[in-house]
């Protein structure tokens, strides 16, 4: 059954980095963030009322509290820089290196959890990294986006992202273990919803409701359901799989991204990107065998 969280996780997240893109043309990056959480968090609590699980937090020891605060601030940091990379550069160029965090997961997963990596596993490592380099190659598409060149500063912070990223999951890992996983994502959210708002008051962002375009308002705000949705799948599958495993699964998402960038963003894709997202599918899929 965790295999079927980690696929709703994958069709979730990917939908999340559309949304948030068309979401945040003229709503700056750090504010789109902050509004979309209380979004993630309404559903994280609301599963937990569904669940019943309110009554373990008390249960909850200060080891497991302080794992899963950890992994909330990770996540700030992660959404942080995403958000940005989103507004700065395409989304079918930033999925790819956002995507990154699942080699770096399996790593960490490897040192500090033990889990094991096969030569298979090994193999997709590989495939994920020469794709995803592949997939940043712009030279048989320039020509034909003028006008559409990504801003200086994208790539830096995707590369945040996928490191942060990477680092929530393990941590995550590490706090979900005996805790119910909506109760689990709540707390992390909550997490979050602290560091976002903290960062739109200390970079004087803030901007009134009324002011921002009511359709990104609205992409941002259904970026967050999305969010949510992706978050309590991935979190219901770390409780009963591999990190190593349920990861790269997730990670999959980026083929939903890629289909709507296509189809919605109008973003023009060239035959190398074709190559090196097909490599970095089939290493995903390698390191989930």
């Amino acid at each position: 059954m965790w295999i079927v969280f980690a696929c709703g996780s994958a069709l979730f997240a990917g939908l999340t980095a559309v949304l948030a893109k068309a979401g945040i043309r003229q709503i700056d990056s750090t504010l789109a963030t902050a509004l979309r959480v209380p979004v993630v968090l309404a559903a994280a609590v609301a599963m937990v009322l569904l669940r019943g699980s309110q009554s373990q937090i008390a249960s909850i020891d200060a080891a497991t509290l302080g794992w899963l605060v950890a992994s909330g601030l990770a996540t700030g940091a992660s959404w942080l820089c995403y958000f940005k990379a989103l507004q700065l550069g395409e989304a079918s160029r930033v999925a790819p290196i956002d995507k990154l965090s699942t080699v770096l997961t399996v790593l960490l997963a490897i040192v500090l959890l033990g889990e094991p990596l096969t030569a298979l596993g090994g193999t997709g490592v590989v495939l994920m990294v020469v794709g995803t380099l592949l997939m940043l190659e712009r030279a048989d598409d320039a020509r034909t986006l003028p006008g559409r060149r990504a801003s200086p500063g994208w790539l830096a912070h995707a590369l945040g992202s996928a490191v942060f990223a990477a680092l929530t999951a393990i941590l995550g890992k590490l706090g979900i273990v005996g805790v119910e996983s909506s109760l689990g994502t709540a707390i992390r959210t909550a997490v979050v919803l602290v560091m976002a708002w903290a960062m739109v008051a200390v970079s004087g962002r803030w901007r009134p409701l009324g002011a921002l375009p009511r359709r990104e308002l609205a992409l941002v705000l259904a970026s967050g359901l999305t969010t949510g949705a992706s978050w309590l799948c991935f979190y219901r599958a770390l409780q009963d799989g591999p990190a190593s495993v349920i990861v790269p699964i997730d990670k999959l998402g980026i083929l939903v991204t890629v289909a709507f960038s296509v189809l919605v963003l109008r973003e023009r894709l060239g035959r190398r990107y074709l190559g090196g997202l097909v490599m970095l599918v089939a290493g995903t899929l390698a390191m989930a065998l």
